[in-house]
């Protein structure tokens, strides 16, 4: 997965206040969580709030990160792929993503469907 150096900055030095560092934590959490799932790209398994699009978009832009997957089933899931459209990032198909937790039959990560989304050709 592309590391974001902003975020392994202040996971290195125990960041107290993600606020702080300018970092939205929905993003962050996303990331780190992908990273212990062992997926190869962010993976939002949790809410996504739409005032954090925007500043979801653009780090992801900043990065150089063109595609993430949504994995989470929460309710107004439409109208955030929506807004995710209007700042250029677009549904792409499904995949399947290794969750944040074990599947108790095979004692592995549970594997799970999740929307994959692509940003826009510039």
């Amino acid at each position: 997965m592309k590391k974001i150096e902003l975020f392994e900055r202040a996971i290195a030095e125990q960041a107290g206040s993600l606020k702080d560092w300018g970092i939205n934590p929905t993003l962050f959490w996303a990331y780190r969580n992908s990273i212990t799932a062992g997926n190869d790209s962010i993976d939002f398994g949790e809410t996504i709030w739409d005032r954090d699009i925007p500043e979801i978009t653009r780090t992801l832009k900043e990065n150089g990160i063109s595609g993430f997957t949504i994995s989470s089933t929460f309710s107004s899931l439409i109208p955030i792929l929506a807004e995710f459209e209007k700042h250029g990032f677009r549904m792409a198909g499904l995949t399947e993503v290794k969750a944040n937790y074990t599947d108790w039959q095979t004692m592995e990560r549970a594997v799970i469907p999740a929307i994959r989304m692509e940003a826009d050709e510039a």
